[in-house]
This record gives C-alpha cells, structure tokens and sequence, in this order.
C-alpha cells in the first residue's frame, strides 16, 4: 500500500504548478489517509521558520497566506472540479498558523496547537460547520479553518494565561 494517493481525480494537479504545491500542503494532501492531518503537520515547519520573525511579521505572513488562500483553493478546486477536494489542505496550514500566532515554540506547544486545531477542524463546532456548509468557492474552503484557528488561537492564548507564559 502506497502512502500518497494516485487517483486519477488528482490527475489534472501537478506539484511543479505554484498553486497546486501549496494547495496540496507542498505534497501533504496526497497522503491517503487524513489529508488534513498531513497538511497540518507540514505546517509545523513553516510556522517554526516563522516564529523567528517580529510577531507583526508572523502576523502579515498569515494574513497574506489566508488571503492568497482563496485564490489557491480556488484555483485548485476549479482544476480539479470538486469543490474542497480533501487533497486540498493549504486551509489547514493558514489555520495552523494562526493558532500558534504569539504562541511558544517548543514541542509541547506545538503539538498542543496541533491538537488543538485537529480538533476543532473535525469537530466543527458551531459556526464552523454552518462556514463549511454554506460558504462556497476558494473563500468557503478557507473559511472554516480560518475559524478553527481563530478558536484554537483563543484555547492557546487562555492556556498561556493560565500558565502565566
């Protein structure tokens, strides 16, 4: 069994495109089993790479990644004619990025964030699963993930605060 997907749906990407790198999570949702999760994990770097920026840096970075966003999903999206292809996973890696904003960077919070964001982006507690329904096109892709980082965000933050960090 082969660990990245080659499905013939995928057929019309290719990692050489720009686009279609950073939609697939740079390769990350090709994986066969929870895309998502892959694509959250490849995150980690680029938010560790990020972290060495002042925070307003950090910040414009992900708000550019979040805008850009749209377009890359889709872009994608539209290649592949499927809306929110779960291949698709550069929303995981904005959200990410906006639940370790201001955050410590050390293995433990780390993976608190990860944990953190998996679970709000599966769960979709409301209004997130109501973004994920409703909202269509490259902004409905990233909506929901942007917003599951926005709740991890708050859970990272209040954790900091109780940690006195």
């Amino acid at each position: 069994m082969k660990f990245f997907a080659k499905s013939p749906a995928l057929a019309p990407l290719s990692l050489r495109n720009p686009v279609h790198f950073l939609a697939l999570g740079f390769g990350s949702g090709l994986a066969k089993i929870a895309p998502g999760t892959f694509g959250t994990a490849a995150a980690i770097p680029v938010v560790v790479l990020m972290s060495l920026l002042p925070s307003l840096g950090y910040f414009v970075v992900t708000l550019l990644s979040c805008v850009a966003g749209i377009y890359i999903c889709s872009k994608t999206s539209r290649d592949l004619g499927v809306h929110d292809h779960k291949a698709i996973v550069w929303d995981e890696v904005a959200g990410y990025m906006i639940t370790m904003f201001a955050a410590p960077i050390s293995w433990q919070w780390l993976l608190a964030g990860f944990v953190l964001f998996r679970f709000f982006d599966i769960i979709k507690p409301w209004p997130i699963r109501w973004l994920d329904r409703n909202v269509d096109g490259g902004f409905g892709v990233m909506a929901d993930d942007i917003l599951a980082g926005v709740f991890s965000f708050v859970c990272m933050q209040a954790a900091m605060l109780y940690f006195h960090l």
